[in-house]
């Protein structure tokens, strides 16, 4: 689906949107701060992210590489910017085909300029913006959405401001399909370039550009740098705190949600953020403006559906990976039918490898190794070891080699249960609360949009010991309604399922729909499960200590000791999935 789509479809239903706009980082290290940010600002369901691109095609490599990454793994929709300067045609042709074979569907098409100093620039086969856009269509036909950035201030190059906007009606005519607008501060701006759009006949959406205040010295740099014009009020509140950080940052939330509040009366059909690759003071705004109410529930599923071809229409994930999902795409990348490919055929392909997931594996980064020292310490018995898994059910730590996500917003329902569990050394990763008949907007467990109802097996995954192990399988044999499925990191395995087991354990119902199942516990997946979830022991906990240390053989003593245990209530009415564990004496 295209950008303008999705844009009209907010539209339909009286919603405004935002989007996000992200630049490569210059180092390996910027790189992944920014895929953990993507991660976490993917969770906020943007309409759409836009991906920067270097003069001349400096960052042609990282740009093609983050807009790919982002629609494959992270589930959002990409508009990749080109621009043509110091472009030659080869250049052009492989950026677009690349784009194309990715999946990107929509490209900003700037003319942009020559890379500093101009030196080693080649000639540019196109030089302007429009010459681009009429290229693309030529050349692409309908393949790409185009977008194109307007001036409500005017351009510094065009004679005046509605000379700019006759250039912006010519970009429109040649097949833009929407304007993003530079950055401003100067709301009566905005309202004067919409009127003079209206009077020559643009009449497609036009997005205003919003760069949240984050420190004084950067917005005096980037307003000096863009000649941008900043009413009064802003510097006189701005004088007097400019030596505060957090008072400038809290500042520029509420200038920025107050900015956008008027924007959206003036008819503004959603907000895009120039977020200079940073999260909070985006999502703080949007919390602020009530628009991440229902972020969530706007998911057609639990999980964040990949836009690559082919995996759009995918309706059911073994739940195992839930908290690992780049990584089951990883794994699953090759395959070339969904969702058949893997649960309706007999013949389907095997889960790969995790060759592809190189990007996301960060554990020998100085820097990340520092931080997750910080994180999980160095302990010297299995009881500190549980401490960190309780710590991140409590969420005093955000990250474990099994969760990529902070704990999840469902997870509240349970967390005193899981926070119970590990200090008993039960090391939870995995878990969803029981549910009957939720609404389908419910703000913690919901998804597939307003009018259906939720269902949810309680379930919960977790390494222990062997001794631990098999007193659940003595009570298990009192809980007919129970299932649980262990297995060691070399493959000695207890299930009171048979290995062809699927059961599903999340389900809505939705009027005018079949039944949609999109998570499963599936046998076979787990035994794959089980060598990911065994290796993280050691590639990314153990490696961070030296070899035979105290911490360095507990790991291992763990890695090679305990079990993966899975557990399912299949009683999604009555049942209690913890009275089978003898920590919950009573229940």
């Amino acid at each position: 689906m295209r950008i303008l789509d999705r844009i009209n479809g907010y539209k339909k239903i009286g919603k405004p949107f935002f989007s996000f706009e992200y630049f490569p980082p210059k180092t390996e290290s910027g790189l992944h701060n920014l895929y953990s940010r993507l991660d976490r600002m993917a969770g906020l369901e943007p309409c759409f992210i836009d991906i920067t691109w270097g003069a001349g095609g400096s960052t042609a490599e990282t740009s093609l590489t983050l807009s790919k990454d982002a629609q494959t793994y992270f589930g959002l929709n990409v508009m990749m910017h080109l621009t043509c300067i110091g472009m030659s045609e080869e250049k052009l042709r492989s950026a677009l085909d690349q784009a194309r074979d990715s999946g990107i569907r929509d490209i900003m098409a700037l003319r942009g300029d020559s890379p500093r100093g101009d030196r080693g620039t080649e000639p540019s086969f196109i030089e302007s913006s429009i010459d681009l856009i009429r290229w693309i269509k030529k050349n692409y036909g309908n393949t790409f959405g185009i977008a194109v950035g307007g001036y409500p201030e005017g351009h510094p190059e065009a004679k005046s401001k509605d000379d700019c906007v006759s250039f912006l009606k010519k970009k429109v005519d040649a097949g833009a399909d929407f304007v993003v607008t530079q950055l401003f501060f100067d709301l009566e701006e905005y309202r004067l370039f919409l009127a003079r759009c209206a009077k020559v006949g643009i009449t497609c959406p036009i997005i205003p550009g919003i760069l949240p205040i984050i420190s004084f010295d950067r917005f005096q740099k980037f307003t000096e740098f863009t000649g941008i014009k900043v009413p009064p009020a802003i510097h006189a509140a701005l004088d007097p705190i400019r030596t505060d950080d957090e008072k400038v940052r809290n500042y520029g939330v509420e200038l920025c949600s107050t900015m956008c509040k008027e924007l959206l009366s003036l008819g503004a059909p959603g907000l895009h953020f120039y977020t200079l690759n940073l999260e909070s003071s985006v999502t703080e705004t949007l919390q602020k403006m009530d628009l991440l109410d229902d972020c969530r529930t706007r998911r057609s599923m639990p999980w964040r559906a990949s836009k690559v071809d082919g995996r759009k229409d995918e309706d059911v994930r073994p739940i195992f990976w839930s908290n690992r999902p780049k990584s089951y795409l990883a794994r699953t990348m090759t395959w070339d039918d969904f969702p058949n490919g893997r649960w309706g055929s007999s013949f389907s392909p095997t889960f790969g490898s995790l060759n592809d997931y190189y990007i996301f594996r960060r554990g020998h980064d100085p820097a990340v190794r520092e931080n997750r020292l910080k994180l999980w310490g160095s302990p010297k018995s299995e009881k500190e070891v549980a401490d960190a898994f309780a710590n991140f059910c409590l969420g005093k730590i955000n990250f474990l080699p099994w969760c990529e996500m902070p704990v999840q917003i469902e997870t509240s329902r349970i967390v005193s249960d899981l926070v119970t569990l590990n200090q008993n050394g039960y090391l939870t990763i995995n878990s969803q609360p029981q549910v009957n008949a939720a609404p389908s907007d419910s703000p913690d467990v919901g998804w597939g949009g307003p009018g259906g109802f939720i269902y949810q097996k309680a379930y919960v995954e977790f390494f222990t010991s062997k001794e631990n192990l098999l007193a659940l399988l003595e009570r298990v044999k009192e809980t007919p309604s129970i299932s649980i499925h262990a297995i060691s990191a070399a493959g000695d395995s207890h299930s009171t399922l048979d290995d062809q087991a699927v059961s599903a354990v999340t389900w809505g119902v939705f009027p005018g729909r079949e039944i949609i199942q999109p998570t499963v516990v599936d046998s076979k997946s787990f035994k794959i499960w089980k060598d990911e979830a065994f290796d993280l022991w050691l590639d990314e906990w153990r490696a961070l200590y030296a070899k035979d240390s105290e911490s360095w053989n507990l790991i291992s003593r763990i890695h090679g000791d305990y079990f993966l245990v899975n557990v399912v209530e299949n009683d999604f009415v009555n049942g209690d999935i913890y009275k089978l564990f003898p920590c919950f004496k009573g229940r």
